[in-house]
């Protein structure tokens, strides 16, 4: 049967992959089972919590003035232990990027094993996908350095206008510009994180079909989704839904629980196995989703 004559629906994976989770989670409970399945969960949705608070405060453009001309003193009068102390520290972050993307990409595996397979394992999945995590990890820095490459760029002019800005006041074609600039940055991340969507939802199951590379995968995939791109948008959409869902369910969690819930689901690791039906599901849905397309396509029959 051709691709575009298939019943292709964002609905019907609903329901088992509902099912999916009372099999693995409940039928029995087996708290045990939980704390190994969670630790992999923990491993596929690290770096990908909550970025931080942001916290804005109004001061008077004078204080701010002065703010910024103490720090520009400062930092003249301090460069030499500000640029190497400065060095260090971004080395370091990116030093840890790499290590939580590693990690992440592991994880991907790990729970992508535990959700199709039924099995609570941690050390067979890490050794049997350890090439193919390799694999999704190199994937995912040169697309991070693909996506920097054609964003940095569009800051640095962001920047510049904004020192014109400030030396000439305001101008409404340097304001475009600077506009025009933020628009394409916008455009460049959406494609990017479409990517990164796709191919954890996506390529990351083919990969786990056929033992292939990434990019093999990505071929695969590439032809089922020009053939129905209309249907992808729609999971798109239908997937932000979802994602407000499980974020209505966890901020009204929090606020029955007097906020206490939230201390809890701010522990590293408890709070993912406590919120594990949630991260599970929405791994099944994407795997049902995919199965809608063939037999070739599904993971569950391994």
């Amino acid at each position: 049967m051709n691709e575009q004559d298939m019943k292709v629906s964002v609905l019907d994976p609903i329901s088992p992959a509902i099912e999916r989770v009372k099999t693995i989670l409940f039928r029995p409970f087996d708290l045990g089972k939980w704390f190994v399945i969670g630790f992999c969960a923990w491993l596929a949705c690290l770096g990908s919590g909550p970025r931080g608070n942001f916290n804005f405060n109004y001061r008077p453009h004078h204080e701010l003035e002065r703010a910024v001309h103490e720090a520009k003193e400062f930092v003249a009068a301090n460069l030499a232990w500000i640029i190497p102390a400065a060095v260090v520290v971004v080395l370091l972050m990116v030093g840890i990027g790499l290590v939580i993307t590693w990690l992440n990409s592991r994880g991907r595996f790990m729970l992508l094993h535990c959700v199709a397979l039924d099995k609570a394992e941690i050390k067979n999945p890490w050794t049997k996908f350890g090439r193919h995590s390799n694999n999704l990890f190199l994937f995912r820095i040169v697309m991070g350095l693909i996506g920097a490459a054609m964003v940095l760029p569009c800051i640095a002019a962001i920047v510049i206008i904004v020192a014109a800005l400030s030396h000439r006041g305001p101008n409404i074609g340097v304001i475009a510009g600077a506009a025009m600039f933020v628009l394409i940055i916008i455009a460049i991340s959406v494609v990017f994180l479409l990517i990164e969507k796709f191919t954890m939802d996506f390529v990351v199951p083919i990969m786990f079909l056929r033992t292939t590379s990434c990019i093999t995968a990505w071929r695969e995939f590439l032809t089922v989704l020009s053939a129905n791109k209309g249907r992808f948008v729609l999971y798109i959409l239908f997937q932000i839904l979802i994602g407000l869902c499980v974020g209505v369910i966890v901020i009204g969690l929090i606020c029955v629980t007097c906020c206490c819930a939230a201390c809890i689901l701010a522990i590293p690791y408890i709070g993912t196995v406590l919120l594990l039906p949630l991260i599970m599901f929405q791994r099944a849905y994407s795997l049902y989703y995919l199965r809608q397309f063939g037999p070739r396509f599904d993971v569950f029959s391994v």
